[in-house]
Parts: C-alpha cells; structure tokens; sequence
C-alpha cells in the first residue's frame, strides 16, 4: 500500500504544470469560480453524491472549467482522464473533523477524510488551491516561490551531501586502520538521513513544479546518488545483533523526530549499541561490506559470502588469494581482483588521511 506521502506526491504530480488536470484548474481560477474536484470515484463517494448529473465524459481542461461555472462538485475518475459527475452536492459526515472555516473547504477535506479519496478545492474568493489527501492538506503555491524554496533547499542539500561524503571517507580511513568507534558511525549515518530528508523535501517540490521541475530533479538525482546504499552498507557493517531486519533499521532510523536527530545515543539505540563502558568512543569493527560494495563487478552475493567467511574487514584485508579462492563462487581470477581491489582501497584511504 502507498504511504501517505506517497499519495500526496501522487496527486501532486497530477496538478502539476503541463498536466490537463492543472490547466483546468488554472481556466477555473481566471474566470473567477470557484470548485470542489473529487480524484476517483468509489461507493463511499457515490453515498454522499446528492443531485447533479452524471456526465462520463472525456476530461479536457476546457469541460472542466466549464462544469466549473454550475457550482456544484465535479468527480473524476482515478486518472483524471474522465469527467464523471458535474454539479453534484457533497454531504460528508459532518462529525469527521475538520479544521477549515470555509463551506466549500469544509466539505473538501471532510470527503477526503471520510472517503480516502483526494480532493481538490479551489477558493473563489481567495483564488487558493487546496489539495486534501486523507488528514493531510497542502496549498498549492506560485511556481516563482516554489523554484526559489526549491533552490535554496538543493544548496543545503550540496552543503551536507559533501559534509556526508566527508565523514564516509573519514569512517572507510578508520575502517582501514581499525580503529573504527561508535561515534564515527552513526555520525555517517546522521548525515545521511538529514541528506535524505532534506532530498524528500525537494522531491515534493520537483512534483509540484512538473515539467519546470526537470533540471531540478536532474540535480537531485546526481547528489542522492549512493546515499541510500550507503546507510544500507553502514548498517549491515555495523548492526551487533541481526535481530532486526536491515528494512526495520532503516524505517526506525527514518521515523526518528528531526529535533531528535542530532543525539547519537538515540541513533545508537536503533542499531543496538551498547554504550555501558566506552560510551560512544567504543571500538567497533566492521564486517566489510563497504568496502566490498567498491570493487568493481563484485556480485552482492559474492560479498554476502566473503563476510559469512571471514566476518570482518581486518581478516579479509590481511587474507591471502588462496584463503579468497577458498570461498564458493569466488575463484582465482576473482580472489586475484578482491585482493588487489583491497589493497588500493587501503592505500587510497591513508592517502586521504594526509591529504585531509
């Protein structure tokens, strides 16, 4: 089942501009109206349809604006690729809650919430587009202050994706060295999540701004480039227990509040650390599967066995070809490649330390 950001996103992308559905909309703003969209159609819509006509129409921007111009509420189906239903009246429930003051708002998000379906209101008065998705409403704004909000949020995004790429070059250094702590890797791990939180926020606006929202997402795209991959990595290497699931991990480590982001000690309760003795200047080690992850043309399952063989990253550096040969499905060529690949990545990481 999508999430509810998801869904938001969903309809996001259908009123974005050069979508039909956001020209319509925009037809209906100029002429001065007013409307409520409903976005899909189902039993729970048709119990609170009242009046109105059936249509069963192709959309175009052009009908909507003008089924517009009756006043009533328009259904389409769930592509808003057919007007089904014109000047019909909406009688929710009017015991689901609702924060809005307006009638027509009113009757919008109360839809949303009672029939799971999103709905579209636009004010006539205050020329405003809300769009409601379940409990959640959002306001569509000018494209101008979207790009500028959009923008400033991808130079915040460059700040800390290179403030990430820093503290993982710095974590693979210690990893070489072995003299990995607690600290060092959950600060990696911080650092992703604000990277992909704050990658989130842009993604919304990439889907709000549709076709003018193209090079943005060209940008976005090159700067998450591996950061997924590398929380997975991180907490493969370093989880103490696999009691929980990597997708577990990763999901507690998402629902953690912002404001709460910033202690490693909860970060450090998510992966199951024990702090007791060192605190977070504990010494960990880790299994291997970063640095394995950057040799070339290494199957993942080639990995998986080589960690299940030798269980750190210190015995795999220090192992010799056959003891790599040794291991199923690797073979000589491939020993040959994971050895060298190690050793440069190694000399690659104390380079870096006296570069730095």
């Amino acid at each position: 089942m999508a999430s509810r950001d998801d869904r938001v996103l969903s309809v996001l992308g259908k009123v974005s501009p050069g979508n039909a559905l956001r020209e319509g909309i925009d037809r209906i703003i100029k002429s001065g109206k007013g409307a409520i969209i409903v976005l899909g159609d189902s039993q729970q819509v048709e119990k609170l349809v009242s009046g109105g006509f059936k249509l069963n129409a192709e959309f175009s921007a052009q009908r909507l604006s003008e089924v517009a111009k009756m006043d009533g509420a328009i259904i389409l189906d769930d592509q808003a690729e057919r007007i089904l239903y014109a000047n019909v009246q909406l009688v929710p429930d009017p015991g689901v809650p609702t924060a809005e003051t307006g009638t027509r708002h009113r009757s919008a998000e109360r839809t949303a919430r009672q029939t799971g379906k999103p709905v579209i209101s636009v004010s006539e008065s205050m020329r405003i587009v809300s769009l409601y998705v379940d409990d959640t409403k959002h306001v569509l704004e000018d494209i101008s202050s979207i790009l500028f909000r959009a923008n400033q949020a991808l130079a915040t995004l460059e700040r800390y994706r290179s403030r990430l790429d820093e503290v993982s070059a710095a974590l693979s250094t210690s990893e070489i060295e072995n003299v990995v702590t607690v600290r060092d890797v959950l600060t990696v791990l911080q650092r992703a999540e604000m990277v992909r939180r704050i990658a989130e926020e842009i993604t919304a606006y990439v889907a709000e701004l549709g076709v003018d929202g193209r090079l943005l997402e060209l940008q976005l795209h090159e700067l998450m480039d591996s950061v997924e991959s590398e929380r997975s990595l991180v907490v493969r290497d370093y989880q103490p227990t696999r009691r929980k699931r990597l997708e577990s991990v990763l999901s507690e480590l998402g629902a953690i509040p912002a404001e709460r982001l910033l202690d490693l000690r909860i970060l450090a309760d998510v992966l199951a650390f024990s702090l007791v003795d060192g605190g977070l200047e504990s010494p960990v080690t880790p299994r291997g599967y970063r640095q394995l992850s950057r040799i070339p043309r290494l199957p993942a399952r080639a990995a998986d066995r080589l960690v299940e063989r030798f269980s750190s990253l210190q015995r795999l550096l220090h192992a010799s070809l056959g003891d790599l040969d040794e291991v199923e499905g690797i073979g000589e060529a491939r020993a040959r490649s994971i050895s060298e690949g190690l050793s440069r990545l190694a000399e690659s990481a104390v380079m870096d330390r006296y570069n730095r």
